[in-house]
């Protein structure tokens, strides 16, 4: 499931709860210095300041996939890449790359019609698939094939029965709090009503004059209704698009792409909307990665001298191994250097062809970077993909990197995935405070967050470096890593402590100095 996203708006409502523990926290900690700061960022304002400051730099493309990016942000307009072969808006393919006015890069989940919003999670598309094939059906005369179809087919069709049963009751859960709190509103008639105006509301449910109590006594603490009533929109416009949409097997938008979806080696399809009907998550992971650090607004992205190719194939909903696949070779074959993949899900039905891509990207010497996701699991076991480990080969790629995330204190955050063997290295994801659409900013949780801030850090070494390797940069970021010799809770786990090691495989998390200093070690 592309739990990334929504795991992201989970632990966002529950640090409403608790900003007076982050009163103190600077809008730019996961850029600061942990030693001259006291937060633990990944030093990249003192790497410029203190170690790149006499450099040249060179222009590195990094390719951003995930769910649209608002290219005209402000602080993202001057470093969003141009295809100078391409001639905007005059319906040609210029540059004869197979894809029409892409300008600043490509959306798979596009068409002729529009664009991809909602769409399945991966387990739905599974279950629709071979369902007639499969039920009630054994493992006898099944070929090989057939028999790791039918393995992924009970797998996930557990998993949707799982998943559609829990949302159905958040979705019931968040409706009548819901509609008890819209009563509430319109019972009052006004907009601007108080603490005592809530306390004195009466109604018939005594489980909703319990939770109207806690209102009244957070209102009178200073915390505005609003700050209540918009997460629990939020939470029931989720589940409403997990019951109605991403769960529901007889939904499908893939109608409005228009390609053939089961033919894998179709590559021309989609459109040059790039920023697509929701782009929060894309613009803000853009932002950490490459927002302009010399305009003195807004914030500034850990990399100074990038193009950020814009590559949409992310909805809402479970991104699909085809259109990754394709955006991953898009990226390679026009330019891009490295690529951040803030994205997940729990099956992956076409791996071999993602697994092609990747090994096309390690071929051309691309570093792939990639979130690891906001379960507290432990990816080491439970399944998360794309991963770097080949299909049926105990073989990692050693071109891509797998973060996880910590907090501004350095511990782990809590809903961060880990795994001593398949995730790299840890980089700040909770409370980054990056670029959102309208021009606007805000923070945002989660390893999709993280991913970026260590893609900057490739970008920066490929950037004063460019003679380094993907795999030399890799081994850098790893090598540079600041190991922790406390330990830190279990991401997933209210009270187990473990060493960092048990975390990721370099035992620590991502540092930009340490990083350039042995890019220049090496380079020599």
């Amino acid at each position: 499931m592309n739990l990334i996203r929504k795991t992201t708006f989970l632990i966002a409502v529950s640090l409403t709860l608790c900003t007076a523990t982050f009163a103190q926290l600077s809008k730019n900690w996961f850029n600061e210095d942990p030693s001259k700061d006291k937060f633990a960022g990944v030093s990249s304002d003192y790497t410029y300041e203190e170690l790149l400051k006499q450099k040249k730099s060179t222009t590195v493309i990094v390719a951003v996939i995930d769910g649209g990016t608002e290219v005209s942000h402000p602080d993202l307009k001057d470093h969003i890449w141009v295809n100078d072969g391409e001639i905007a808006g005059n319906g040609i393919d210029d540059d004869k790359n197979g894809y029409v006015d892409d300008m600043n890069g490509w959306s798979f989940i596009g068409g002729k019609s529009g664009d991809v919003s909602h769409d399945t999670f991966e387990a739905t598309r599974i279950v629709k698939k071979f369902q007639s094939k499969y039920e009630g059906k054994s493992t006898s005369g099944l070929s090989d094939q057939e028999k790791q179809e039918y393995k992924m087919y009970q797998a996930a069709k557990k998993n949707l029965a799982a998943e559609l049963k829990s949302a159905k009751e958040e979705l019931a859960s968040y409706a009548k709090l819901k509609l008890q709190l819209d009563s509430m509103k319109l019972a009052m008639g006004s907009e601007d009503f108080k603490a005592e105006d809530v306390a004195a509301y009466k109604s018939n449910d005594e489980e909703f004059n319990k939770l109207k109590s806690g209102i009244a006594s957070a209102m009178t603490s200073g915390v505005a209704f609003n700050e209540i009533y918009d997460p629990i929109v939020e939470g029931y416009n989720i589940y409403y698009v997990m019951v109605n949409y991403q769960l529901n097997t007889e939904f499908d938008s893939r109608n409005i792409v228009g390609d053939n979806y089961e033919d894998f080696t179709e590559k021309f399809y989609g459109n040059n909307n790039v920023t697509g009907p929701e782009a929060t998550h894309g613009t803000h992971v853009a932002g950490i990665i490459g927002a302009v650090r010399t305009n003195d607004i807004g914030i500034k992205g850990v990399a100074s001298d990038v193009q950020l190719m814009i590559l949409r194939v992310v909805p809402d909903g479970d991104e699909r191994d085809k259109d990754v696949a394709n955006a991953i070779r898009y990226a390679v074959d026009n330019g891009a250097k490295v690529i951040n993949m803030s994205f997940g899900k729990m099956f992956s039905p076409g791996k071999k062809y993602v697994d092609d891509a990747m090994l096309y990207a390690a071929s051309k010497d691309v570093l792939l970077v990639h979130a690891a996701g906001n379960d507290g699991a432990n990816i080491d076991k439970e399944s998360n993909f794309p991963h770097p480990y080949y299909q049926g080969a105990d073989v990692r790629e050693q071109a891509w990197i797998e973060v996880g995330a910590i907090s501004s204190s350095g511990d782990a955050a809590s809903f961060s995935n880990y795994g001593a063997k398949k995730v790299d290295v840890l980089a700040p994801g909770v409370k980054i405070f990056s670029t959102l659409p309208e021009g606007e900013y805000g923070n945002l949780n989660g390893t999709s967050m993280a991913a970026p801030v260590v893609t900057g850090i490739a970008a920066m070494i490929r950037s004063y470096y460019p003679g380094l390797k993907a795999t030399e940069v890799r081994k850098i970021i790893m090598d540079s890593a600041i190991k922790i010799p406390t330990k830190t809770k279990l991401p997933g786990s209210s009270k187990k402590k473990v060493k960092y090691s048990k975390l990721c495989a370099s035992g620590g998390i991502a540092n930009a100095y340490r990083a350039l200093k042995i890019a220049g070690s090496m380079a020599k």
